[in-house]
C-alpha cells in the first residue's frame, strides 16, 4: 500500500510538494492536535506562520 503512495509522489510535478505537520492547540479543550497538509514548497513559511 505504501509503495503506491511513494510511486505517486515520484512524478515531476509532485516533487515540488512537501508534507507539513504542525501542532495546533484547541481553544475548547486546551489539548493539542496535529494538522497535516500537502503544501507547495513556496508556501511552507505561510503554513507555519499562523
Amino acid at each position: 500500500m505504501a509503495k503506491k503512495v511513494v510511486a505517486t509522489l515520484q512524478k515531476k510535478d509532485s516533487r515540488s510538494f512537501t508534507k507539513c505537520i504542525k501542532m495546533v492547540k484547541s481553544d475548547k479543550t486546551d489539548s493539542y492536535a496535529f494538522q497535516e497538509e500537502m503544501i507547495h514548497k513556496d508556501n511552507i513559511k505561510e503554513f507555519f506562520a499562523d
